[in-house]
């Protein structure tokens, strides 16, 4: 028997590992299954190392002892047991960052979130009538208040939105659309996918960059269903362009006798330009201008949780709701609770800027971001010392979630180079550590971005880099 024979053999069993008096401990903390598996798991592991270790013989056999070999035992457990979906520390700048969750929820609607998740609640019941009642009830007045529109209702993400209004509005007819608005959102999801799954025929008119009135006027036929103006949230064309406006789209359609459509994507309801950023569409333009049905995200700009709201006219609205595609769309009553109070805090418009998270980091003043940085770069040095060279520049965040494509928000920075580890290195070390720390990095320096940096976690974060660099607390 060669070595890596003899070293195999002599890994301890899974009954020998539950006898030890530790593992006794952990089995009245966790599961059996649990640390069962995990002991399988971690010997498993154990027997393919050696079986690919090319020198086996360099291999101490106490090591293979079951006290060794708890520590192994212990993270396997670990790793069945953790949460897959986590909190992490946002340090990119990327305000409406989408793999990291978009939108944080502003106090009020977390606590109600709370209330009606911990308690029964008046989902589908009217209290006045004593009757069973409707789930859209609970947002659709204040979404009419708040943007102009005679009827709403919300599903539970924009493309649902869109894909539910036209497959009401134009199943098996035509939807014109400027070739330049054939958009491509997140994860390889088309405008063109989206129709051909309603059923809805698209018909491109224009070209890329240069799109006339005449251009619709002239597609418009018997199978014409609807005009589609799609907001381009995500990407912008630049030089000789033409974009027909939503104005005169809607005095076609009513020439015409087609409705008229837009969807806005991100959708906007506090006019940001007071605060430096270029002109966006909001929503109750839209309605005003005369749209018959508008789509946007209930996330994004407007800063509450993943949703599709669909706004428009009352008699549209009701063939809409009346699509059975709507009970697959629905929002639950978590996402009614979350939306419902972050929209009750536009009605003071100072108010939510200040309480939206999203609306709050996007309008956050540069000197209130310098203040952050030098605080944080003092709470990093006392935590690590001279392990880390620390600075504070200007840089510059960026708005994300497919809005505000070219906008470039002003920021402040703290650098980090470590004087034993590359800047990836570093990184690296931050991403595994819990919470993790999610930075970007510019040729050898980790940045940390102070827009999406909240001030509960300068604390976390400092400790974080001390762990990544060795530094005992």
């Amino acid at each position: 028997m060669d070595h890596r024979q003899t070293m195999l053999s002599q890994i301890p069993k899974v009954d020998e590992v539950l006898d030890h008096p530790l593992v006794t401990e952990w089995l009245k903390q966790y599961p059996r299954k649990v640390v069962v598996e995990a002991i399988r798991r971690g010997l498993d592991r154990l027997r393919e190392n050696l079986l690919s270790s090319p020198e086996p013989e360099i291999l101490d056999k106490t090591l293979l002892s079951v006290e060794k070999l708890l520590p192994l035992f212990h993270e396997a457990i670990e790793d069945q047991t953790a949460l897959r979906l986590k909190r992490v520390i946002n340090a990119t700048g990327v305000v409406i960052h989408t793999n990291l969750g978009r939108s944080l929820l502003p106090s009020c609607a977390i606590a109600h979130m709370d209330e009606v998740s911990r308690r029964f609640c008046n989902l589908e019941y009217d209290l006045e009538a004593g009757t069973r009642g409707s789930r859209y009830v609970h947002v659709e007045e204040i979404l009419c208040t708040l943007t102009g529109a005679e009827a709403a209702l919300v599903v539970n993400n924009n493309a649902a939105a869109v894909l539910l209004v036209l497959s009401t509005l134009a199943e098996g007819r035509e939807v014109i659309v400027s070739r330049g608005q054939l958009v491509e959102i997140g994860g390889a999801f088309r405008v063109p996918d989206v129709m051909r799954r309603s059923g809805a025929r698209l018909v491109e008119v224009g070209t890329t960059n240069r799109t006339h009135p005449e251009d619709y006027h002239r597609a418009i036929g018997e199978e014409t269903a609807l005009l589609l103006k799609v907001h381009t949230s995500n990407f912008k064309i630049v030089g000789f362009t033409a974009e027909v406006t939503l104005k005169d789209l809607v005095d076609l359609g009513r020439r015409t006798g087609v409705p008229v459509m837009e969807d806005l994507g991100s959708g906007c309801l506090v006019d940001l330009s007071r605060f430096g950023f270029t002109e966006e569409p909001l929503v109750q333009e839209s309605i005003k201008t005369g749209a018959d049905v508008v789509t946007c995200s209930a996330d994004k700009l407007l800063g509450g949780p993943q949703g599709g709201i669909i706004l428009g006219r009352e008699d549209v609205i009701r063939r809409i709701r009346a699509n059975p595609m709507n009970r697959a769309l629905r929002i639950d009553k978590l996402t009614l609770a979350a939306l419902e109070s972050t929209l009750r805090l536009y009605l003071d418009e100072d108010k939510a800027l200040q309480e939206i998270p999203t609306l709050a980091m996007l309008t956050v003043s540069e000197g209130r971001l310098s203040q952050k940085a030098r605080r944080l770069a003092r709470r990093i040095r006392s935590e690590v010392g001279d392990r880390i060279e620390v600075a504070v520049r200007r840089d510059s965040s960026q708005v994300g979630g497919g809005a505000y494509p070219l906008q470039e928000l002003p920021t402040r920075v703290v650098s980090l180079r470590s004087n034993g580890l590359s800047a990836s290195e570093l990184e690296v070390r931050l991403r595994s550590h819990r919470p993790p720390v999610i930075a970007r990095i510019r040729k050898d320096e980790l940045l940390l971005d102070l827009r999406t940096i909240q001030d509960d976690e300068f604390s976390l974060l400092a400790q974080a880099l001390a762990h990544a660099v060795g530094v005992e607390g």
